[in-house]
């Protein structure tokens, strides 16, 4: 079973045009059973470990009913991706920030989001594999990701100009997902994410400290 660090993701619409529908409490339920099963076999197995078949019996949900859900896999994984990260940053929201400075809060708020990352390999790792898919299901749920982890930083950086702001998050974004996607495919190690993310902070933020 996957263990307490994955969250309890609460339903909401898939990506794409169905993103438009109002679920009912019962299809919200279904979804979040779908999710969950992609969590506990994506952190027991990885990629791989989540077939379609095995997360419908998981979900005790159709194997039909998945697929009005979510086209693909890849779908299905992106769309936890994008539930993660809302989780995370509600669980940071509620935490503040470590540092002195806006540069340590950032380095502090996203070292947190790399932290519960690294503590489910093969479940993160599917995660990110997933939104690097071509899927059309999958289309939406990159730019969501770094929304969502941009967010974290919003708050830090409130003495900004909100352009610059929003220049800022965005870069951040960036690094953070390519860093990812590098580290997934087993490009480089999860200490160059971070290591990576350390000096974009440092680099963007340095010149707006006062």
């Amino acid at each position: 079973m996957a263990d307490a660090t994955i969250p309890d993701v609460a339903g909401t619409a898939p990506n794409g045009a169905e993103a438009e529908v109002e679920l009912t409490a019962e299809q919200q339920d279904r979804r979040r059973r779908l999710i969950d099963a992609a969590f506990e076999l994506g952190a027991e197995g990885g990629y791989d470990a989540v077939q379609m078949r095995d997360v419908a019996a998981t979900a005790n949900v159709a194997l039909a009913t998945i697929y009005r859900n979510f086209s693909s896999k890849d779908h299905l994984l992106a769309a936890a991706m994008t539930e993660w990260t809302v989780r995370l940053r509600d669980r940071v929201a509620h935490s503040p920030p470590r540092g002195d400075t806006a540069t340590e809060q950032m380095i502090d708020v996203l070292g947190r989001a790399c932290g519960a990352m690294q503590r489910q390999p093969k479940l993160s790792m599917a995660l990110v594999r997933a939104l690097s898919s071509s899927d059309a299901g999958v289309r939406n749920s990159g730019s969501e990701v770094r929304a969502s982890i941009a967010s974290m930083g919003d708050p830090i950086l409130d003495h900004l100009e909100p352009q610059i702001r929003a220049d800022i998050l965005a870069v951040l974004g960036h690094v953070w997902y390519s860093s990812l996607v590098g580290w997934a495919n087993g490009r480089t190690s999860f200490d160059h994410v971070t290591n990576e993310l350390d000096r974009a902070c440092r680099v963007l933020l340095a010149p707006y400290e006062k």
